[in-house]
């Protein structure tokens, strides 16, 4: 359990560390040689599948790495652990959990129903 902000910074920064390795090595997948020029659909379906699934990870971990670079932006404003749209501070509990969290648990709720 954290008890303070403060400490979510090197958790941030790890997290950064992983999603750019990540990122990085799903890149190298992201060929599309290769696809409908078999003589087997399925091997061509299985191949079509892998890469579609490859791009949605990718595209998931750089959204997440965005967040995180935004995350350790607001560390360097001293805004971190305060929410973007009420400016209360965010609970230490939603940080820990999500750490790169810009919104308190009421404004995230309430973004997520206009939504719907």
């Amino acid at each position: 359990m954290i008890r303070s902000a403060d400490e979510m910074k090197p958790v941030l920064l790890q997290m950064r560390e992983d999603l750019l390795v990540k990122v990085d090595r799903l890149k190298d997948t992201q060929a599309l040689d290769g696809t409908g020029y078999t003589n087997h659909q399925a091997d061509d379906a299985t191949q079509a599948f892998d890469q579609a699934k490859d791009l949605a990870l990718r595209t998931s971990s750089q959204k997440q790495l965005r967040l995180v670079e935004d995350a350790l932006a607001r560390f360097e404003d001293n805004t971190y652990g305060r929410c973007d749209n009420c400016g209360k501070e965010i609970d230490l509990a939603r940080l820990e959990a999500i750490p790169y969290t810009p919104l308190c648990l009421a404004c995230a709720e309430a973004r997520e129903y206009r939504r719907r």
